[in-house]
């Protein structure tokens, strides 16, 4: 197995989960990591300066590559932790075991965080290590930040951000994770697309609580704490956000129109011509990643009620998560749900709240155009995809960059399938040893073309 390789399973190894409260994260394993990359990346750790974070982010890593000018710095960035596996998902091999699987594509590694987002953290590292031994120094300042509470919406990216404004850095672009060279990505179009987020959506979690007197199951009286919430649950159901169909969902639509059947590419092709209802109720026939592009999306995730079966819930709650389209709020959002759910006693408050970020740009002069490196730079190493910006549905760190850098950007330079995709926070995660050292390359690519 290539070197390389060995070291992102070595990773994969190390359970770095975070927790939300700071102080229940086990510290052990991200000092093992940090000790792996030690070990594996001498070069980078000997020539970058290496920015402590202090309290504030005291497992993050904060890396600064001096280039040959600091006027235009790039911040590329991925995350240490990875989302908890429960003993009831099914992996078909352990997720931390980093095992290789040989697969119709070739042998994979199997395991939590091989996509999301160790696979990028080692790739980013690979090929930082690799220039440096051929004696590279970038044009431009590079900085290297990977968080070590992502998934937890830890304080991290923003510490890093909080010491970037105290050094006066104003980044000229910043990449993170979201697409991907995505496989089956859009229905009716054979060749991968190579998705770049222009944007993403604001992710905002929301309490649905009802209260009442409870008491014994051999009792119940109707409209119970219980059957209210259910009832809440399914108007929100009924009731979806009405379709939005943002500029970088129709630049989306015109770039992939020509490789379409014939009946959607005469809709695609004037998608600004078409009117926004119809273009937007096809998308959400195609089937929920397209319908997730063009309308807010929300479902319930966590339920809690009585503590034991024979107990009526005296309180029943539900969570239910928001991905807020650009264009849209916090606010509209609330007012939507609160509209659906019609029911005074049905409490409905803000758990967590983020506005969606705002847009970059994707056309700008060459001198300014990062979005056109990025775009040459896909098409380079992968020749076969079609290079296309996109509202990104997940949440990333990146978020926290807006504030100081007007050029975010979401991409990870991995091919993923279709089933690969929905893997992540999910069961048998898995990337192709070809398409990890494949990513490797761009990112070797990209530096090389600062």
């Amino acid at each position: 197995m290539h070197p390389d390789v060995e070291v992102l399973r070595a990773t994969i190894r190390v359970p770095t989960v975070a927790e939300r409260d700071p102080a229940l994260t086990d510290p052990a394993p991200f000092e093992q990591l940090h000790a792996l990359l030690a070990e594996h990346f001498p070069l980078l750790h000997e020539r970058l300066e290496r920015v402590d974070l202090g309290e504030a982010a005291p497992r993050a890593l904060l890396w600064r590559w001096a280039g040959t000018s600091s006027d235009r710095p790039v911040v590329l960035m991925a995350h240490q932790d990875v989302v908890p596996v429960t003993p009831d998902d099914p992996w078909t091999h352990p997720a931390f075991a980093a095992d290789v699987v040989e697969t119709p594509e070739g042998p994979a590694i199997w395991g939590r965080g091989t996509l999301d987002d160790k696979g990028q953290l080692v790739a980013i590292c690979t090929a930082v290590e690799r220039l440096l031994a051929d004696g590279l120094t970038p044009a431009q300042d590079v900085w290297l930040s990977f968080g070590a509470d992502e998934e937890v919406s830890g304080p991290s990216a923003p510490a890093a951000v909080d010491e970037l404004r105290r050094r006066g850095v104003e980044p000229w672009f910043v990449l993170d994770e979201g697409g991907a060279v995505a496989g089956q990505a859009f229905p009716g179009v054979g060749a991968p697309v190579a998705v770049v987020g222009a944007t993403e959506k604001g992710t905002t979690t929301l309490s649905l609580t009802v209260t009442g007197r409870g008491g014994h199951s051999s009792t119940p009286a109707p409209k119970g704490p219980t059957a209210r919430l259910g009832r809440a649950l399914w108007r929100l159901d009924q009731k979806q956000f009405p379709v939005n169909v943002p500029g970088p969902t129709i630049d989306l639509l015109r770039r992939l129109a020509g490789h379409l059947p014939l009946p959607l590419r005469a809709l695609l092709t004037g998608a600004t011509r078409t009117p926004p209802g119809v273009l937007g109720r096809a998308l959400v026939a195609a089937g929920p990643e397209t319908a997730a592009m063009v309308r807010t999306t929300m479902v319930a995730t966590t339920l809690s009620g009585a503590p034991a079966h024979n107990v009526i819930a005296a309180r029943a709650r539900a969570e239910v998560n928001l991905r807020i389209m650009p264009g849209e709020s916090v606010a509209s959002a609330l007012d939507h749900v609160r509209d659906a759910v019609d029911d005074q006693q049905v409490a409905v408050d803000v758990v967590e709240a983020n506005e969606p970020s705002p847009l970059s740009p994707t056309t700008e002069p060459e001198a300014l155009g990062a979005f056109a490196l990025l775009e040459r730079t896909i098409a380079d190493v992968f020749p076969d995809a079609i290079v296309t910006p996109y509202v990104m549905m997940a949440g990333t760190d990146s978020r926290f960059f807006c504030d100081i850098c007007p050029r975010v950007y979401r991409f990870a330079s991995l091919r993923m399938s279709k089933e690969q995709r929905a893997s992540i926070h999910s069961f048998d995660e898995h990337v192709h040893v070809a398409a990890w050292l494949e990513g490797v390359d761009w990112y070797v690519a990209l530096l090389r073309s600062l």
